[in-house]
């Protein structure tokens, strides 16, 4: 889990803290931020080929979950994206 002291306590929608990925598992991490931004902002938020050349999520899970830097990268803009997206609501 990415540490991000910064970042204010948001709960999701079952009381949980988003920075805590309780219950969010890899593949609905990278559906989110796909149909949030879609490949090509992916891309360009967070430099792995694997979201610009041929991009799937099958292929990226692969890659994401080999490699511990990448996903701790994608993890970190999730919970970005998610605490601003539920802080928005209030």
């Amino acid at each position: 889990m990415p540490d991000l002291p910064n970042l204010p306590d948001a709960r999701d929608e079952s009381g949980h803290l988003i920075r805590e990925l309780h219950g969010v598992t890899l593949a609905q991490i990278l559906e989110y931020l796909v149909a949030a931004y879609g490949w090509p902002e992916l891309d360009r938020r967070i430099r792995i080929n694997c979201f610009a050349v041929n991009p799937s999520i099958k292929s990226s899970l692969t890659f994401l979950r080999r490699t511990p830097w990448a996903r701790a990268k994608v993890e970190e803009l999730y919970i970005r994206t998610r605490t601003a997206e539920v802080l928005a609501k209030k």
